[in-house]
């Protein structure tokens, strides 16, 4: 039917559907509604930003398929495209596990160990070990195990989301006083988070007219540093960059006096690390409209876990199916979703006058996305049918889904390291 806009077939143009799915067989169409949700959440950004600031239109596709664009990523199945999380079968069904880190892949012993499990003849391969594991425990108790050795894990919901999605995944508490001058244009933001999420969400409140200030700390810079210049020019091209030692007294006074001269806060660190600093959100003081954006992988009320990207996603059960069977989809997608709704959450509590606390969580981000009715659109109909999505769309048998070579293209470099430490120590100190 001309003019009908078919979910599937712009799944497939993202880029998206061909990072989803076993690698030795087809793409995934499900979840297709996903791009769709995304676009009517961009759409509202450029309608809010546009409220206080400059109006941020972005590409739904490249906030997808971006950093798998640049990397060269390809879908994995159970092995996420970035290669850090594997989806384990479990005993009663599925674990997504993350190893991203050396000292992730050095708990696994103590993981096994306190389930109970000795795997002396997997040797020093962590995953074999994990695998042989996962299929012995129910999947909640190997992420469980996980968990408390701060290893990145979670079960795969066994029952999807379903319905319509919750307005917001996020909740907002009341820390100072609305201020109703409170723009998005000119406002100074200070981003504490790093590698993806909390980055992209600094990124679209700068394309919106905010001054943004990356904090990084002298003993743990930003570990997408370390990757590719071109996702981390991406991210942070235009912003500034301050350098401090958050052990050292005088670091964190420059910490606090920015986190009190900020109109807008970032992190992405779980509470305690700020409440060990004297500087959670909970006791510091707060000026007349400001907003402070706490992004965790399960929620502040659940202080204790962590998550990167895929096994968050899979913690809110968006997955792909394949053959009944899960599959990761796209690349780390909870952290590009988190990301705008992040800046809209934000956005929207500017354009109110501020002083809230945003506490957005990763998992019920993806868990917004997972629970998309599926739209109808006539001939072309996505349909669940139990083991994923039945889909009837003709056009998509005549084309291969395949990754854009090149999204997206940096408009600029981000800073060096520190490159304005001096500059904003003083301008804090005229403050």
């Amino acid at each position: 039917m001309p003019g009908v806009r078919c979910p599937v077939l712009e799944w497939a143009a993202s880029g998206a559907m061909a990072l989803t799915g076993r690698p030795d067989g087809a793409p995934v169409f499900s979840p297709a509604p996903v791009l769709a949700m995304l676009g009517a959440v961009t759409d509202q950004l450029a309608q809010v930003t546009g409220q206080t600031g400059t109006a941020v239109r972005t590409d739904p596709a490249e906030l997808l398929t971006g950093r798998a664009g640049l990397a060269g990523f390809r879908r994995g199945g159970r092995v996420s495209a970035g290669g850090a999380s594997r989806l384990l079968r479990s005993a009663d069904g599925w674990c997504a596990v993350t190893l991203s880190r050396p000292e992730d892949v050095g708990s696994v012993p103590a993981i096994l160990g306190t389930l109970g499990l000795d795997m002396p003849g997997f040797g020093a391969d962590a995953w074999a070990a994990l695998d042989a594991a996962a299929r012995l425990l129910p999947a909640d108790d190997l992420a469980g195990a996980a968990q408390l050795l701060a290893v990145p894990a979670a079960a795969l919901p066994a029952n999807p989301p379903a319905g319509s999605p919750p307005v917001t995944p996020w909740r907002t508490t009341r820390i100072a006083a609305p201020s109703p001058p409170a723009k998005l244009a000119g406002a100074v933001v200070a981003d504490l988070s790093s590698m993806w999420a909390g980055p992209l969400c600094a990124h679209l409140l700068g394309l919106a007219g905010a001054e943004v200030i990356k904090v990084e700390s002298a003993s743990r810079p930003d570990g997408a540093r370390s990757g590719d210049p071109r996702f981390f020019d991406w991210l942070h091209a235009g912003h500034r960059s301050l350098l401090t030692d958050f052990q050292t007294e005088s670091g964190r006074a420059a910490l606090a006096a920015l986190l009190d001269a900020a109109d807008v806060v970032i992190e992405a660190s779980r509470p305690r690390v700020l409440a060990n600093l004297g500087l959670a959100p909970e006791v510091i003081r707060h000026r007349d409209g400001q907003v402070w954006l706490s992004i965790t992988g399960y929620g502040r009320g659940e202080p204790g876990r962590v998550a990167f990207g895929d096994d968050a996603a899979v913690a809110g059960g968006l997955v792909g199916w394949d053959a009944g069977d899960p599959v990761f989809c796209a690349d780390a997608i909870a952290d590009p979703l988190t990301g705008v709704y992040g800046a809209l959450a934000v956005a929207h509590s500017v354009a109110a006058g501020g002083g809230q606390l945003i506490d957005l969580s990763m998992r019920e981000t993806a868990r917004a996305f997972a629970a998309a009715p599926p739209p109808d659109h006539g001939p072309h109909q996505v349909c669940p049918d139990g083991t994923g999505w039945r889909v009837t769309c003709p056009r998509l048998l005549e084309e291969r889904p395949v990754l854009p070579p090149l999204c997206p293209v940096p408009a600029g470099s981000g800073p060096a390291i520190g490159q304005d430490t001096t500059a904003v120590l003083g301008w804090l100190g005229g403050c």
